[in-house]
Protein backbone atom coordinates (compact mmCIF):
# COMPACT_ATOMS: atom_id res chain seq x y z
CA UNK A 1 0.00 0.00 0.00
CA UNK A 2 1.02 3.59 -0.67
CA UNK A 3 1.65 6.29 1.94
CA UNK A 4 1.31 10.06 1.27
CA UNK A 5 2.43 13.21 3.10
CA UNK A 6 0.51 16.50 2.79
CA UNK A 7 2.54 19.64 3.66
CA UNK A 8 1.04 23.15 4.07
CA UNK A 9 1.45 25.83 6.73
CA UNK A 10 -2.30 26.41 6.42
CA UNK A 11 -3.54 23.29 8.18
CA UNK A 12 -7.12 23.65 6.94
CA UNK A 13 -5.85 22.85 3.43
CA UNK A 14 -4.37 19.49 4.47
CA UNK A 15 -7.39 18.75 6.69
CA UNK A 16 -9.74 19.41 3.79
CA UNK A 17 -7.79 17.17 1.44
CA UNK A 18 -7.59 14.38 4.02
CA UNK A 19 -11.34 14.53 4.56
CA UNK A 20 -12.55 14.80 0.96
CA UNK A 21 -10.26 12.61 -1.18
CA UNK A 22 -11.18 8.85 -1.41
CA UNK A 23 -7.71 7.70 -0.36
CA UNK A 24 -8.47 3.97 0.07
CA UNK A 25 -10.05 3.78 -3.38
CA UNK A 26 -6.80 5.14 -4.75
CA UNK A 27 -4.83 2.49 -2.88
CA UNK A 28 -3.38 4.86 -0.28
CA UNK A 29 -3.12 3.35 3.21
CA UNK A 30 -1.78 6.22 5.32
CA UNK A 31 -2.15 10.02 4.97
CA UNK A 32 0.33 12.05 7.02
CA UNK A 33 0.09 15.83 7.61
CA UNK A 34 2.77 18.45 8.30
CA UNK A 35 2.47 22.24 8.74
CA UNK A 36 6.11 23.02 7.93
CA UNK A 37 9.06 21.72 5.94
CA UNK A 38 10.87 20.78 9.17
CA UNK A 39 7.89 18.73 10.37
CA UNK A 40 7.70 17.07 6.97
CA UNK A 41 11.36 16.05 7.10
CA UNK A 42 10.84 14.58 10.57
CA UNK A 43 7.97 12.43 9.28
CA UNK A 44 9.99 11.36 6.26
CA UNK A 45 12.78 10.17 8.57
CA UNK A 46 10.29 8.03 10.51
CA UNK A 47 7.86 6.73 7.88
CA UNK A 48 8.02 5.07 4.46
CA UNK A 49 6.37 7.82 2.45
CA UNK A 50 5.88 7.38 -1.30
CA UNK A 51 4.27 10.69 -2.35
CA UNK A 52 4.70 14.22 -0.98
CA UNK A 53 2.23 17.03 -1.82
CA UNK A 54 3.66 20.37 -0.65
CA UNK A 55 2.76 24.05 -0.74
CA UNK A 56 5.47 26.40 -2.00
CA UNK A 57 5.10 29.42 0.24
CA UNK A 58 5.92 28.39 3.83
CA UNK A 59 7.93 30.16 6.57
CA UNK A 60 11.61 29.28 7.24
CA UNK A 61 11.95 26.59 4.47
CA UNK A 62 9.70 26.85 1.43
CA UNK A 63 8.27 23.94 -0.52
CA UNK A 64 10.85 24.08 -3.30
CA UNK A 65 13.73 23.74 -0.82
CA UNK A 66 11.85 20.88 0.83
CA UNK A 67 11.51 19.10 -2.52
CA UNK A 68 15.21 19.65 -3.20
CA UNK A 69 16.06 18.00 0.15
CA UNK A 70 13.71 15.13 -0.60
CA UNK A 71 15.29 14.49 -4.03
CA UNK A 72 18.72 14.31 -2.43
CA UNK A 73 17.80 11.88 0.38
CA UNK A 74 14.79 10.01 -1.03
CA UNK A 75 14.96 10.16 -4.83
CA UNK A 76 12.27 7.47 -5.15
CA UNK A 77 9.56 9.75 -3.65
CA UNK A 78 7.12 11.42 -6.06
CA UNK A 79 6.75 15.16 -5.26
CA UNK A 80 3.76 17.31 -6.26
CA UNK A 81 3.60 21.11 -5.87
CA UNK A 82 0.39 22.63 -4.47
CA UNK A 83 0.31 26.45 -4.56
CA UNK A 84 -1.74 29.57 -5.14
CA UNK A 85 0.99 31.13 -7.30
CA UNK A 86 0.89 30.67 -11.05
CA UNK A 87 4.15 32.50 -11.65
CA UNK A 88 6.22 30.76 -14.35
CA UNK A 89 9.40 30.91 -12.29
CA UNK A 90 7.85 28.60 -9.67
CA UNK A 91 6.70 26.12 -12.30
CA UNK A 92 10.14 26.20 -13.94
CA UNK A 93 11.89 25.58 -10.61
CA UNK A 94 9.51 22.74 -9.77
CA UNK A 95 10.25 21.09 -13.12
CA UNK A 96 13.98 21.45 -12.55
CA UNK A 97 13.53 19.58 -9.26
CA UNK A 98 11.70 16.77 -11.11
CA UNK A 99 8.37 17.48 -9.41
CA UNK A 100 5.73 15.14 -10.73
CA UNK A 101 2.98 17.80 -11.07
CA UNK A 102 2.15 21.45 -10.37
CA UNK A 103 -1.39 22.08 -9.01
CA UNK A 104 -2.93 25.52 -8.41
CA UNK A 105 -5.13 26.48 -5.48
CA UNK A 106 -8.00 26.36 -4.90
CA UNK A 107 -7.68 22.64 -5.42
CA UNK A 108 -10.16 20.95 -7.72
CA UNK A 109 -10.77 17.45 -6.32
CA UNK A 110 -11.10 15.76 -9.73
CA UNK A 111 -7.92 17.43 -10.99
CA UNK A 112 -6.08 16.45 -7.79
CA UNK A 113 -7.32 12.83 -7.97
CA UNK A 114 -6.25 12.58 -11.63
CA UNK A 115 -2.78 13.94 -10.86
CA UNK A 116 -2.47 11.67 -7.82
CA UNK A 117 -3.56 8.63 -9.85
CA UNK A 118 -0.88 9.37 -12.43
CA UNK A 119 1.73 9.60 -9.67
CA UNK A 120 0.55 6.27 -8.24
CA UNK A 121 0.74 4.61 -11.67
CA UNK A 122 4.22 6.01 -12.12
CA UNK A 123 5.25 4.50 -8.79
CA UNK A 124 3.78 1.12 -9.66
CA UNK A 125 5.55 1.09 -13.02
CA UNK A 126 8.84 1.88 -11.29
CA UNK A 127 8.27 -0.83 -8.67
CA UNK A 128 7.41 -3.38 -11.35
CA UNK A 129 10.54 -2.51 -13.31
CA UNK A 130 12.59 -2.74 -10.12
CA UNK A 131 11.07 -6.12 -9.29
CA UNK A 132 11.91 -7.42 -12.75
CA UNK A 133 15.46 -6.13 -12.46
CA UNK A 134 16.03 -7.72 -9.06
CA UNK A 135 14.40 -10.96 -10.21
CA UNK A 136 16.72 -11.01 -13.21
CA UNK A 137 19.67 -10.25 -10.95
CA UNK A 138 18.66 -13.07 -8.59
CA UNK A 139 18.18 -15.47 -11.48
CA UNK A 140 21.57 -14.56 -12.90
CA UNK A 141 23.25 -15.13 -9.56
CA UNK A 142 21.35 -18.39 -9.03
CA UNK A 143 22.24 -19.62 -12.49
CA UNK A 144 25.75 -18.23 -12.44
CA UNK A 145 27.38 -21.62 -12.03
CA UNK A 146 25.24 -23.06 -14.83
CA UNK A 147 26.10 -20.20 -17.17
CA UNK A 148 29.80 -20.44 -16.34
CA UNK A 149 29.77 -24.22 -16.87
CA UNK A 150 28.00 -23.79 -20.21
CA UNK A 151 30.65 -21.33 -21.39
CA UNK A 152 33.43 -23.63 -20.15
CA UNK A 153 31.91 -26.57 -22.03
CA UNK A 154 31.71 -24.51 -25.23
CA UNK A 155 35.39 -23.62 -24.88
CA UNK A 156 36.79 -27.06 -24.01
CA UNK A 157 34.72 -28.76 -26.72
CA UNK A 158 36.04 -26.32 -29.32
CA UNK A 159 32.76 -24.67 -30.26
CA UNK A 160 33.23 -21.53 -32.33
CA UNK A 161 32.78 -18.29 -30.38
CA UNK A 162 34.20 -14.91 -31.34
CA UNK A 163 36.65 -13.20 -29.02
CA UNK A 164 34.12 -10.40 -28.61
CA UNK A 165 31.42 -12.82 -27.48
CA UNK A 166 33.77 -14.56 -25.06
CA UNK A 167 34.96 -11.26 -23.59
CA UNK A 168 31.37 -10.14 -23.14
CA UNK A 169 30.41 -13.36 -21.37
CA UNK A 170 33.48 -13.25 -19.12
CA UNK A 171 32.49 -9.76 -18.01
CA UNK A 172 28.81 -10.67 -17.66
CA UNK A 173 29.58 -13.77 -15.55
CA UNK A 174 32.23 -11.92 -13.51
CA UNK A 175 35.03 -14.30 -14.53
CA UNK A 176 38.47 -12.75 -13.95
CA UNK A 177 40.06 -13.72 -17.26
CA UNK A 178 40.86 -11.82 -20.42
CA UNK A 179 41.05 -12.78 -24.08
CA UNK A 180 44.60 -13.49 -25.33
CA UNK A 181 45.86 -13.86 -21.78
CA UNK A 182 48.30 -16.65 -20.90
CA UNK A 183 46.47 -19.45 -19.06
CA UNK A 184 46.95 -23.00 -17.81
CA UNK A 185 44.44 -25.80 -17.36
CA UNK A 186 44.19 -28.35 -14.56
CA UNK A 187 42.05 -31.46 -14.93
CA UNK A 188 41.09 -32.92 -11.57
CA UNK A 189 39.99 -36.54 -11.12
CA UNK A 190 38.41 -37.77 -7.90
CA UNK A 191 40.13 -40.85 -6.49
CA UNK A 192 38.84 -44.32 -5.63
CA UNK A 193 37.72 -43.23 -2.15
CA UNK A 194 34.87 -41.27 -3.75
CA UNK A 195 33.73 -44.02 -6.14
CA UNK A 196 31.01 -45.39 -3.81
CA UNK A 197 29.16 -42.07 -3.51
CA UNK A 198 25.87 -41.47 -5.33
CA UNK A 199 25.41 -38.72 -7.92
CA UNK A 200 24.08 -36.13 -5.46
CA UNK A 201 26.92 -36.70 -3.01
CA UNK A 202 29.51 -36.52 -5.80
CA UNK A 203 28.02 -33.21 -6.94
CA UNK A 204 28.48 -31.78 -3.43
CA UNK A 205 32.02 -33.17 -3.24
CA UNK A 206 32.92 -31.63 -6.60
CA UNK A 207 31.49 -28.30 -5.42
CA UNK A 208 33.63 -28.51 -2.28
CA UNK A 209 36.72 -29.39 -4.32
CA UNK A 210 36.09 -26.33 -6.50
CA UNK A 211 35.82 -24.08 -3.43
CA UNK A 212 39.05 -25.48 -1.98
CA UNK A 213 40.78 -24.86 -5.31
CA UNK A 214 39.67 -21.23 -5.39
CA UNK A 215 40.96 -20.66 -1.85
CA UNK A 216 44.29 -22.46 -2.26
CA UNK A 217 45.26 -21.08 -5.67
CA UNK A 218 44.16 -17.53 -4.76
CA UNK A 219 47.70 -16.95 -3.46
CA UNK A 220 48.98 -16.39 -6.99
CA UNK A 221 46.27 -17.33 -9.48
CA UNK A 222 42.82 -16.29 -10.63
CA UNK A 223 40.90 -19.52 -11.20
CA UNK A 224 37.67 -20.63 -12.86
CA UNK A 225 36.54 -24.13 -11.87
CA UNK A 226 33.56 -26.23 -12.92
CA UNK A 227 32.47 -29.73 -13.91
CA UNK A 228 33.91 -30.82 -17.25
CA UNK A 229 31.84 -32.52 -19.99
CA UNK A 230 33.75 -35.70 -19.14
CA UNK A 231 34.23 -37.37 -15.79
CA UNK A 232 36.48 -34.80 -14.13
CA UNK A 233 36.69 -31.20 -12.97
CA UNK A 234 38.36 -28.57 -15.12
CA UNK A 235 40.11 -25.48 -13.81
CA UNK A 236 41.41 -22.60 -15.90
CA UNK A 237 43.93 -20.34 -14.20
CA UNK A 238 45.81 -17.14 -14.97
CA UNK A 239 48.48 -15.36 -12.95
CA UNK A 240 47.26 -12.58 -10.71
CA UNK A 241 48.60 -9.24 -12.03
CA UNK A 242 50.52 -8.48 -8.85
CA UNK A 243 52.20 -11.91 -8.82
CA UNK A 244 52.95 -11.76 -12.54
CA UNK A 245 54.53 -8.32 -12.13
CA UNK A 246 56.65 -9.76 -9.32
CA UNK A 247 58.19 -12.61 -11.35
CA UNK A 248 57.86 -11.87 -15.07
CA UNK A 249 61.15 -9.95 -15.31
CA UNK A 250 63.11 -12.70 -13.60
CA UNK A 251 65.43 -14.72 -15.88
CA UNK A 252 63.83 -17.97 -14.66
CA UNK A 253 60.26 -16.72 -15.01
CA UNK A 254 58.87 -19.97 -16.44
CA UNK A 255 60.65 -22.10 -13.84
CA UNK A 256 59.35 -19.86 -11.04
CA UNK A 257 55.84 -20.09 -12.45
CA UNK A 258 56.02 -23.86 -12.66
CA UNK A 259 57.39 -24.23 -9.13
CA UNK A 260 54.63 -22.03 -7.75
CA UNK A 261 51.97 -23.99 -9.61
CA UNK A 262 53.39 -27.29 -8.36
CA UNK A 263 53.51 -25.96 -4.79
CA UNK A 264 49.89 -24.81 -4.93
CA UNK A 265 48.77 -28.07 -6.58
CA UNK A 266 50.40 -30.16 -3.84
CA UNK A 267 48.81 -27.98 -1.15
CA UNK A 268 45.46 -28.29 -2.93
CA UNK A 269 45.72 -32.09 -2.95
CA UNK A 270 46.60 -32.12 0.76
CA UNK A 271 43.66 -29.87 1.63
CA UNK A 272 41.23 -32.10 -0.28
CA UNK A 273 42.64 -35.17 1.46
CA UNK A 274 42.38 -33.48 4.86
CA UNK A 275 38.86 -32.07 4.56
CA UNK A 276 37.17 -34.54 2.20
CA UNK A 277 39.08 -37.71 3.16
CA UNK A 278 39.92 -38.73 -0.38
CA UNK A 279 42.63 -38.48 -3.02
CA UNK A 280 42.66 -36.59 -6.28
CA UNK A 281 44.80 -36.86 -9.39
CA UNK A 282 45.68 -33.86 -11.51
CA UNK A 283 46.91 -33.22 -15.01
CA UNK A 284 48.50 -29.81 -15.54
CA UNK A 285 48.69 -28.72 -19.17
CA UNK A 286 51.24 -26.48 -20.79
CA UNK A 287 50.53 -22.74 -20.75
CA UNK A 288 48.53 -21.44 -23.71
CA UNK A 289 46.77 -18.33 -24.97
CA UNK A 290 43.18 -18.06 -23.77
CA UNK A 291 40.73 -18.87 -25.32
CA UNK A 292 42.25 -20.27 -28.54
CA UNK A 293 44.30 -22.95 -26.80
CA UNK A 294 41.59 -24.21 -24.43
CA UNK A 295 40.20 -27.04 -26.58
CA UNK A 296 43.59 -28.53 -27.51
CA UNK A 297 44.78 -28.32 -23.89
CA UNK A 298 41.62 -30.11 -22.75
CA UNK A 299 42.07 -32.91 -25.29
CA UNK A 300 45.70 -33.36 -24.27
CA UNK A 301 44.76 -33.51 -20.59
CA UNK A 302 42.00 -36.04 -21.21
CA UNK A 303 44.38 -38.23 -23.19
CA UNK A 304 46.76 -38.24 -20.23
CA UNK A 305 43.96 -39.30 -17.90
CA UNK A 306 43.07 -42.15 -20.25
CA UNK A 307 46.69 -43.36 -20.06
CA UNK A 308 46.93 -43.01 -16.28
CA UNK A 309 47.26 -46.30 -14.45
CA UNK A 310 46.16 -47.77 -11.15
CA UNK A 311 49.54 -47.49 -9.46
CA UNK A 312 49.67 -43.75 -8.77
CA UNK A 313 46.23 -42.37 -7.89
CA UNK A 314 47.58 -39.27 -6.13
CA UNK A 315 50.00 -38.11 -8.82
CA UNK A 316 50.29 -34.65 -10.33
CA UNK A 317 51.20 -34.89 -14.01
CA UNK A 318 52.73 -32.02 -16.00
CA UNK A 319 52.13 -32.57 -19.71
CA UNK A 320 55.34 -30.73 -20.60
CA UNK A 321 57.35 -33.36 -18.68
CA UNK A 322 55.69 -36.35 -20.31
CA UNK A 323 57.46 -38.66 -22.72
CA UNK A 324 56.28 -42.02 -23.98
CA UNK A 325 58.18 -44.71 -22.13
CA UNK A 326 59.63 -47.50 -24.24
CA UNK A 327 60.24 -49.55 -21.11
CA UNK A 328 56.54 -50.01 -20.32
CA UNK A 329 54.82 -51.27 -23.48
CA UNK A 330 51.03 -51.43 -23.52
CA UNK A 331 49.71 -54.90 -22.74
CA UNK A 332 46.55 -56.44 -24.14
CA UNK A 333 43.91 -58.16 -22.03
CA UNK A 334 44.27 -61.73 -23.32
CA UNK A 335 41.39 -63.23 -21.33
CA UNK A 336 38.95 -60.81 -22.94
CA UNK A 337 39.39 -62.45 -26.36
CA UNK A 338 40.28 -66.01 -25.42
CA UNK A 339 37.63 -68.56 -26.56
CA UNK A 340 35.01 -69.17 -25.47
CA UNK A 341 34.31 -65.45 -25.55
CA UNK A 342 31.68 -63.77 -23.42
CA UNK A 343 29.32 -63.37 -26.36
CA UNK A 344 29.44 -67.12 -27.10
CA UNK A 345 28.79 -68.00 -23.46
CA UNK A 346 25.81 -65.66 -23.41
CA UNK A 347 24.56 -67.14 -26.68
CA UNK A 348 24.61 -70.62 -25.20
CA UNK A 349 23.13 -69.41 -21.92
CA UNK A 350 26.07 -70.70 -19.93
CA UNK A 351 25.52 -68.27 -17.08
CA UNK A 352 28.00 -69.75 -14.63
CA UNK A 353 30.68 -69.88 -17.31
CA UNK A 354 29.86 -66.28 -18.28
CA UNK A 355 30.21 -65.23 -14.64
CA UNK A 356 33.56 -67.02 -14.49
CA UNK A 357 34.61 -65.27 -17.70
CA UNK A 358 33.80 -61.83 -16.26
CA UNK A 359 35.72 -62.62 -13.07
CA UNK A 360 38.66 -63.92 -15.13
CA UNK A 361 38.83 -60.71 -17.17
CA UNK A 362 38.88 -58.50 -14.09
CA UNK A 363 41.41 -60.73 -12.34
CA UNK A 364 43.63 -60.43 -15.41
CA UNK A 365 43.09 -56.67 -15.47
CA UNK A 366 43.86 -56.25 -11.78
CA UNK A 367 47.14 -58.11 -12.14
CA UNK A 368 48.53 -55.64 -14.67
CA UNK A 369 49.21 -51.91 -14.88
CA UNK A 370 45.91 -51.09 -16.48
CA UNK A 371 44.89 -47.66 -17.74
CA UNK A 372 41.57 -45.90 -18.18
CA UNK A 373 41.79 -46.94 -21.81
CA UNK A 374 41.93 -50.59 -20.75
CA UNK A 375 38.82 -50.08 -18.62
CA UNK A 376 37.12 -48.48 -21.60
CA UNK A 377 38.11 -51.44 -23.78
CA UNK A 378 36.52 -53.89 -21.33
CA UNK A 379 33.42 -51.71 -21.09
CA UNK A 380 32.98 -51.56 -24.87
CA UNK A 381 33.41 -55.29 -25.44
CA UNK A 382 31.05 -56.26 -22.63
CA UNK A 383 28.52 -53.65 -23.74
CA UNK A 384 28.61 -55.05 -27.28
CA UNK A 385 28.10 -58.58 -25.94
CA UNK A 386 25.17 -57.57 -23.74
CA UNK A 387 23.54 -55.56 -26.52
CA UNK A 388 23.96 -58.37 -29.04
CA UNK A 389 22.21 -60.85 -26.76
CA UNK A 390 19.43 -58.38 -25.92
CA UNK A 391 18.78 -57.63 -29.59
CA UNK A 392 18.94 -61.30 -30.54
CA UNK A 393 16.23 -61.99 -27.98
CA UNK A 394 14.01 -59.23 -29.37
CA UNK A 395 14.70 -56.57 -26.75
CA UNK A 396 16.40 -53.20 -26.68
CA UNK A 397 19.16 -52.69 -24.16
CA UNK A 398 17.26 -49.92 -22.37
CA UNK A 399 14.46 -52.41 -21.63
CA UNK A 400 16.93 -54.35 -19.51
CA UNK A 401 18.62 -51.33 -17.95
CA UNK A 402 17.75 -47.73 -18.83
CA UNK A 403 21.13 -46.29 -17.91
CA UNK A 404 23.68 -49.07 -17.78
CA UNK A 405 24.75 -48.79 -21.41
CA UNK A 406 25.12 -45.01 -21.54
CA UNK A 407 28.35 -43.45 -20.30
CA UNK A 408 26.77 -40.01 -20.66
CA UNK A 409 24.41 -41.04 -17.86
CA UNK A 410 27.15 -42.29 -15.56
CA UNK A 411 30.72 -41.75 -16.71
CA UNK A 412 31.85 -43.05 -13.32
CA UNK A 413 31.31 -46.60 -14.62
CA UNK A 414 34.88 -46.60 -15.95
CA UNK A 415 36.28 -44.59 -13.04
CA UNK A 416 37.72 -47.69 -11.34
CA UNK A 417 38.05 -51.43 -11.81
CA UNK A 418 35.70 -52.07 -8.88
CA UNK A 419 32.92 -49.92 -10.32
CA UNK A 420 33.31 -51.45 -13.78
CA UNK A 421 33.23 -54.97 -12.37
CA UNK A 422 30.16 -54.13 -10.29
CA UNK A 423 28.47 -52.82 -13.41
CA UNK A 424 29.39 -55.90 -15.49
CA UNK A 425 28.22 -58.39 -12.85
CA UNK A 426 25.01 -56.42 -12.34
CA UNK A 427 24.27 -56.26 -16.06
CA UNK A 428 24.96 -59.97 -16.46
CA UNK A 429 22.49 -60.78 -13.70
CA UNK A 430 19.86 -58.44 -15.16
CA UNK A 431 20.18 -60.05 -18.58
CA UNK A 432 19.97 -63.50 -17.05
CA UNK A 433 16.85 -62.54 -15.10
CA UNK A 434 15.16 -60.81 -18.04
CA UNK A 435 15.82 -63.57 -20.54
CA UNK A 436 14.76 -66.27 -18.10
CA UNK A 437 11.54 -64.49 -17.10
CA UNK A 438 9.69 -65.26 -20.31
CA UNK A 439 9.51 -68.32 -22.53
CA UNK A 440 9.92 -66.00 -25.51
CA UNK A 441 13.45 -65.21 -24.39
CA UNK A 442 14.48 -68.60 -22.99
CA UNK A 443 16.59 -71.02 -24.97
CA UNK A 444 15.38 -74.53 -25.10
CA UNK A 445 17.33 -77.07 -23.09
CA UNK A 446 18.36 -78.84 -26.29
CA UNK A 447 19.93 -75.72 -27.83
CA UNK A 448 21.74 -75.02 -24.58
CA UNK A 449 23.07 -78.57 -24.45
CA UNK A 450 24.14 -78.52 -28.12
CA UNK A 451 26.10 -75.29 -27.75
CA UNK A 452 27.85 -76.57 -24.65
CA UNK A 453 28.87 -79.71 -26.57
CA UNK A 454 30.24 -77.63 -29.46
CA UNK A 455 32.12 -75.27 -27.12
CA UNK A 456 33.74 -78.14 -25.26
CA UNK A 457 35.02 -80.05 -28.32
CA UNK A 458 35.68 -78.75 -31.84
CA UNK A 459 37.66 -81.83 -32.94
CA UNK A 460 36.99 -84.40 -35.62
CA UNK A 461 34.23 -86.08 -33.62
CA UNK A 462 32.13 -82.92 -33.60
CA UNK A 463 29.53 -82.92 -36.37
CA UNK A 464 25.78 -82.51 -36.70
CA UNK A 465 25.40 -86.32 -36.59
CA UNK A 466 27.60 -86.92 -33.54
CA UNK A 467 25.91 -84.10 -31.61
CA UNK A 468 22.47 -85.39 -32.62
CA UNK A 469 23.44 -88.81 -31.29
CA UNK A 470 24.48 -87.28 -27.97
CA UNK A 471 21.16 -85.48 -27.49
CA UNK A 472 19.19 -88.46 -28.83
CA UNK A 473 17.62 -86.70 -31.81
CA UNK A 474 17.61 -87.26 -35.56
CA UNK A 475 20.20 -85.00 -37.27
CA UNK A 476 17.60 -83.47 -39.62
CA UNK A 477 15.19 -82.68 -36.77
CA UNK A 478 17.97 -81.26 -34.60
CA UNK A 479 19.11 -79.01 -37.46
CA UNK A 480 15.54 -77.82 -37.98
CA UNK A 481 14.86 -76.81 -34.35
CA UNK A 482 18.32 -75.28 -33.97
CA UNK A 483 17.75 -73.10 -37.05
CA UNK A 484 14.30 -72.08 -35.80
CA UNK A 485 15.62 -71.13 -32.36
CA UNK A 486 18.83 -69.33 -33.35
CA UNK A 487 18.44 -68.29 -36.98
CA UNK A 488 21.64 -70.17 -37.81
CA UNK A 489 22.06 -73.75 -38.97
CA UNK A 490 23.89 -76.09 -36.63
CA UNK A 491 26.45 -76.91 -39.32
CA UNK A 492 27.19 -73.20 -39.84
CA UNK A 493 27.49 -72.69 -36.08
CA UNK A 494 30.08 -75.50 -35.82
CA UNK A 495 32.07 -74.05 -38.73
CA UNK A 496 31.90 -70.53 -37.23
CA UNK A 497 33.20 -71.78 -33.88
CA UNK A 498 36.04 -73.63 -35.62
CA UNK A 499 37.01 -70.57 -37.66
CA UNK A 500 37.04 -68.32 -34.59
CA UNK A 501 39.15 -70.86 -32.73
CA UNK A 502 41.47 -71.01 -35.75
CA UNK A 503 41.75 -67.23 -35.77
CA UNK A 504 42.76 -67.21 -32.12
CA UNK A 505 45.32 -70.02 -32.53
CA UNK A 506 46.91 -68.28 -35.52
CA UNK A 507 47.19 -64.99 -33.63
CA UNK A 508 48.21 -66.22 -30.20
CA UNK A 509 50.20 -69.42 -30.76
CA UNK A 510 53.08 -70.66 -32.89
CA UNK A 511 51.32 -73.86 -33.88
CA UNK A 512 51.83 -74.99 -37.44
CA UNK A 513 48.94 -74.95 -39.91
CA UNK A 514 48.66 -78.74 -40.01
CA UNK A 515 48.52 -78.86 -36.20
CA UNK A 516 45.68 -76.35 -36.13
CA UNK A 517 43.97 -78.30 -38.91
CA UNK A 518 44.05 -81.49 -36.85
CA UNK A 519 42.99 -79.74 -33.63
CA UNK A 520 39.88 -78.37 -35.34
CA UNK A 521 38.85 -81.73 -36.77
CA UNK A 522 39.88 -81.18 -40.40
CA UNK A 523 41.85 -83.96 -42.08
CA UNK A 524 43.04 -81.90 -45.05
CA UNK A 525 45.02 -78.63 -44.52
CA UNK A 526 44.03 -77.51 -48.03
CA UNK A 527 40.35 -77.81 -47.17
CA UNK A 528 40.92 -75.97 -43.88
CA UNK A 529 42.71 -73.18 -45.78
CA UNK A 530 39.82 -72.96 -48.22
CA UNK A 531 37.26 -72.65 -45.39
CA UNK A 532 39.41 -70.08 -43.57
CA UNK A 533 39.78 -67.94 -46.70
CA UNK A 534 36.04 -68.13 -47.31
CA UNK A 535 35.44 -66.64 -43.85
CA UNK A 536 38.24 -64.08 -43.60
CA UNK A 537 39.37 -63.36 -47.16
CA UNK A 538 42.91 -64.61 -46.48
CA UNK A 539 44.40 -68.07 -46.18
CA UNK A 540 45.98 -68.99 -42.81
CA UNK A 541 49.54 -68.22 -43.90
CA UNK A 542 48.57 -64.83 -45.35
CA UNK A 543 46.68 -63.97 -42.17
CA UNK A 544 49.61 -64.92 -39.93
CA UNK A 545 52.12 -63.00 -42.08
CA UNK A 546 50.16 -59.74 -42.29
Amino acid sequence: MIEILLVDDESYVTESLKATIPWHELGIQHVYQADSAEAALAILNEQSVDIVVSDIQMPEMDGLNLIENIQQKWPHIRCMVLTGYSDFKYAKKALQLHSFDYILKPVDDEEFILSLSNAIESLKDEWEASDKYHQLLYTMKSDSSVLKASLMHDLVLGRTLSHKTIASKLQQYEISMEVEESAVMLLIQLGRQFAHHDHHSLTLIEYAVGNIAEEVFADALQVWTCKAPHDCLVMLATLKPEYRDHIELLPDFEAQRKRKLQELAENFRKQVSSYLKGDIAMVITEWFLFPDGVASAYRAGLSRFMMSGNDDPESIHHLEDMELSHHNPVKSIESLYKPPTLIHLLESKQWEAAQYKVNEVFADLGGTRYSREHLYEVYLLMTNSFMYIAHKQGQFAYQIDQSGFDLMYDQGTILSIDRLKGWAVGMLEKIRTELSASDNYTRSYIIHQVQELVSSDLGQDTSVKTIADKVYLHPVYLSKIYKAETGESLGDYIIRMRMEKALYLLKKTNKKIYEITAELGYQNPQYFSKMFKKHYGLNPNEFRDQ
